[in-house]
């Protein structure tokens, strides 16, 4: 196991906590289809950037006809409909539930990875992921239990993203992962400028305020952030374990709203705390998570 890889899944768990908790204030007052589509299109051009500073726009012009199309799937099944569907609910539902429903997207992922990447999962996962489950249920208060309009929107997004991340493992196999990202975030770009354009919302993308503006490049900023982390994440790791690392960032939202918001933190979703990070553990193994401590640590001349 990829000791970069935990290291990069981790960091995109930590970016998802703070990402789904930020991007909950940006919403306010704001077209959730305008937010979300203004954001993937400054990723779109931040990854475009990349690509030439760091000459991966050579792979691009390499690429066959079968290679594109692939990418153009992760476009529609990752970086457009679920986008779009995720922020209409998270602007309906509240961050801890949105949070909840989307890191509970390594279940899918899991299934799929065995059923399609005939990935292994060994007895530990299973554990791993029980205890990820059941701590991510009680980080919910009993009283945002009950599932709305919003919460089904976010449902569908993340089994969307769920085969997007099906689809990108095996994708990784023969293209770079900013590359994989580039595609994800270019190609959902334009399919949402197109929703834009058949919904009449081109004006008002083109008419965003200036702290509009503010929000849309510090959220971008995060999911430039996530994407790019994830792919490399994804790339080293089974999808398995890298989708149930994610499921850190539940704790780190709710950890967000205690802080700075002065939200209240019970005992059991203190304990569900505890559980999420025991599973994901359990998920990576014991071993994998003392290499990869050895690898951070300086090593003694």
């Amino acid at each position: 196991m990829g000791k970069r890889g935990l290291l990069f899944a981790l960091f995109t768990a930590i970016v998802s906590g703070f990402s789904i908790f930020i991007n909950k204030f940006g919403l306010s007052g704001f077209d959730p289809y305008v937010f979300t589509g203004m954001k993937n299109i400054m990723v779109a051009l931040f990854l475009i950037a990349a690509l030439f500073l760091l000459k991966d726009y050579k792979e691009l012009a390499g690429l066959k006809p079968m290679q594109w199309m692939k990418l153009f799937a992760i476009g529609i099944v990752g970086g457009s409909i679920p986008f779009l569907l995720f922020f209409k609910g998270l602007s309906m539902t509240s961050s801890v539930m949105g949070s909840f429903i989307h890191k509970i997207m390594f279940v899918f992922v899991a299934v799929g990875a065995v059923m399609f990447l005939k990935e292994k999962v060994d007895r530990k996962f299973i554990i791993g992921a029980v205890l990820l489950m059941a701590g991510n249920f009680l980080l919910l208060s009993w009283k945002t239990i009950a599932f709305n309009t919003g919460d089904l929107l976010i449902m569908i997004a993340v089994l969307l993203w769920s085969g997007e991340n099906l689809i990108s493992k095996h994708t990784l196999k023969e293209i770079s992962s900013r590359n994989v990202a580039f595609g994800r975030m270019f190609f959902g770009s334009l399919i949402i400028i197109a929703f834009w354009a058949f919904t009449g919302r081109i004006e008002a993308a083109i008419s965003l305020t200036g702290p509009q503006l503010a929000w849309v490049l510090l959220t971008s900023a995060f999911l430039f952030l996530y994407v790019v982390s994830w792919y490399f994440a994804l790339a080293e790791l089974k999808a398995s374990v890298a989708a149930s690392i994610l499921t850190l960032g539940s704790p780190i939202t709710m950890l967000l709203g205690f802080v700075f918001l002065g939200e209240a933190v019970t005992i059991s979703q203190a304990f569900g705390m505890l559980m999420v990070v025991a599973g994901v553990v359990m998920a990576v193994g014991v071993s994998g998570i003392a290499k990869t401590a050895r690898y951070l640590l300086p090593s003694k001349s």
